[in-house]
């Protein structure tokens, strides 16, 4: 390991405007030193549990950027809480370009980190950009019609006509209609598994920066989003990390992407979606897996 890394925050313009606020980890290493760039998953900012993993990364000399994408956390974006998969795939194609032109960042020794639903943007990334050293996808969503069919139809039908209706209201300038991300079972939310509010407990920084909630439009278009079937694309090393007992994420799509994937190797987690953060039942592993990744493939 290292010495003590720095962490400093800066502010990342898009192109359009708005800013992306990010955290940067530096080692205390010479450079040019490899680089891990690290984002949440749905409704997740960086001050949600990604501290430890990049103060690992960088404990063993990677710099690590963990971003908050548009829309959330402390970066710019109306609607507040509005999940574009598009505008998030930018988003770590805009940190990744920032991050290249770095002084004492190796440009050529590049990763990519996202957890849960930043699946969808990894395997998508890892299929897409040239010159990534690898991608890591922790407990990753990689199918949005598997994720589907993990809800009630009754449920998908009320959570479809208050994403209709708050697309609808927006074309009017009526303001957002927001939903309930986690939920505890019996509600009305986003995520309702057994362990949601375990997660959410995991995950709320508890310093009023992070609100549980999503506008109900970000719901549409999820489930025609697959990028489980880009998988034999992509073109860098890619760790799966894989829940053994997830309810969240279906497991099956992302299994299928380590099988398929070149370059791809797999670890099961023990437990369940939140078990790979700190409080879980497997985080140090997980650390340790995903550390062991990134020094041997940079």
């Amino acid at each position: 390991m290292t010495g003590c890394a720095v962490r400093r925050q800066v502010r990342i313009p898009t192109g359009g405007g708005d800013q992306l606020d990010a955290w940067v980890y530096v080692p205390d290493r010479p450079g040019p030193v490899p680089v891990v760039v690290m984002a949440h998953g749905i409704g997740g900012i960086k001050a949600g549990g990604l501290a430890p993993f990049a103060q690992r990364f960088a404990d063993n000399g990677f710099a690590a950027v963990a971003f908050d994408y548009r829309h959330w956390g402390e970066s710019t974006g109306e609607p507040r809480q509005f999940l574009s998969l598009r505008r998030q795939r930018q988003d770590y194609r805009r940190a990744l370009a920032w991050a290249g032109t770095q002084e004492g960042f190796d440009a050529a020794r590049m990763f990519v980190w996202g957890n849960s639903f930043a699946g969808m943007h990894i395997v998508e990334l890892a299929a897409s950009e040239t010159g990534l050293a690898g991608a890591i996808a922790q407990c990753p969503l990689v199918d949005g019609l598997a994720g589907l069919t993990n809800i009630p139809a009754s449920r998908a039908l009320r959570l479809t006509g208050h994403a209709l209706a708050d697309l609808a209201g927006s074309v009017f300038g009526q303001p957002p209609r927001y939903l309930p991300i986690s939920v505890p079972p019996g509600q009305l939310g986003v995520i309702v598994t057994d362990d949601a509010m375990t997660g959410m407990a995991r995950l709320d920084p508890d310093d009023g920066s992070w609100s549980n909630e999503i506008t109900a439009r970000s719901l549409l278009g999820v489930s025609v989003r697959r990028p489980v079937r880009h998988a034999r694309k992509a073109r860098c090393p890619l760790l799966m990390v894989v829940a053994e007992h997830d309810t969240m994420a279906p497991t099956g799509p992302a299994l299928a992407v380590a099988a398929r994937a070149p370059r791809a190797e797999l670890y099961r987690s023990r437990g369940g979606h939140y078990d790979v953060y700190a409080g879980g039942l497997d985080h140090e592993n997980v650390l340790r897996v995903e550390t062991s990744f990134l020094q041997r493939h940079s």
